[in-house]
């Protein structure tokens, strides 16, 4: 099995002081065995960032899968997220006891609110504070949240969120959004690095792959691993598992880099945040 080489850039700090590995798993659209097994081989190779959601109906699977790896709990980074409609102050605390009892585990590395619900995602929030403050949660943080949104609740809240994750590719190139978190210490994190698959045929990104002795997907991993973004490719796949993991050995130059930025086209798989008033 493949095994992570543990560089010094493989995992980023939190402005709390909390290490996160620069590259993880996503788990949205894995049910049933597949995600069990999915996740047990991403274990064996040395993953240890797994990210999953209360909407995406996998927590039972994902905690029997970390039940059964036997690696040591604090070896691992856990995230999950509070649903829109399990948002709000009191509603928050018990989606998160239902994660947790999912999980099977006692505390989550990094919990997020998924959407910025109107109305909601203050009240939502504030329950992420008491959580974190009680231990529960090492890292807070939201999902899917613009440059409006956040600096809505640091008008009105104490604790800055620790991470946004949010959909992220060169096709999708939020520069702005990612400078505005670097200028926040909040860290951007990617679900959907690989667009799903919807351009791996693009020309720039094949005559850069050759370039470099790597496959497509490879090249938006370490393009996105460049930028200090946290990459969480999905996959049930056991060779893709493996391919998405082995990104470490090489950089793309800065003329590279540069074509690959240029790509952008806002492409949008999921919904549109700026959607959420």
């Amino acid at each position: 099995m493949l095994k992570l080489d543990l560089k010094k850039d493989t995992t980023v700090k939190l402005y709390n002081g909390i290490e996160m590995p620069i590259l993880g798993l996503g788990t949205w659209a894995l049910r049933g065995q597949e995600c069990i097994q999915g996740v047990t081989w991403a274990i064996e190779m040395g993953y240890r960032l797994i990210d999953t959601a209360a909407l995406y109906g996998n927590e039972r699977e994902i905690g029997e899968a970390i039940e059964d790896s036997k690696i040591s709990r604090e070896d691992l980074f856990i995230t999950s997220k509070v649903w829109n409609s399990d948002q709000g102050y009191d509603n928050t605390f018990k989606a998160f006891d239902k994660s947790l009892k999912k999980l099977k585990l006692s505390y989550l590395d990094l919990y997020l609110i998924h959407w910025p619900i109107s109305g909601l995602r203050n009240d939502t929030w504030k329950a992420l504070e008491k959580i974190y403050e009680s231990g529960q949660a090492r890292a807070i943080g939201v999902s899917n949240f613009t440059i409006k949104h956040i600096d809505e609740l640091l008008s009105k809240t104490s604790i800055t969120p620790m991470i946004n994750q949010v959909e992220f590719s060169p096709f999708l190139y939020q520069k702005r959004l990612l400078e505005y978190c670097n200028s926040k210490n909040i860290q951007l994190e990617a679900y959907s690095p690989l667009t799903r698959g919807r351009k791996f045929n693009d020309s720039t990104l094949k005559s850069i792959s050759l370039k470099y002795n790597k496959s497509v997907p490879q090249i938006l991993i370490r393009w996105g691993l460049q930028h200090k973004i946290v990459e969480i490719p999905k996959s049930g796949n056991k060779q893709h598992l493996k391919d998405n993991a082995d990104v470490f050995d090489f950089r793309i130059n800065t003329s590279d880099m540069d074509q690959i930025d240029s790509l952008n086209d806002d492409l949008r798989i999921v919904d549109d945040p700026n959607q959420y008033k």
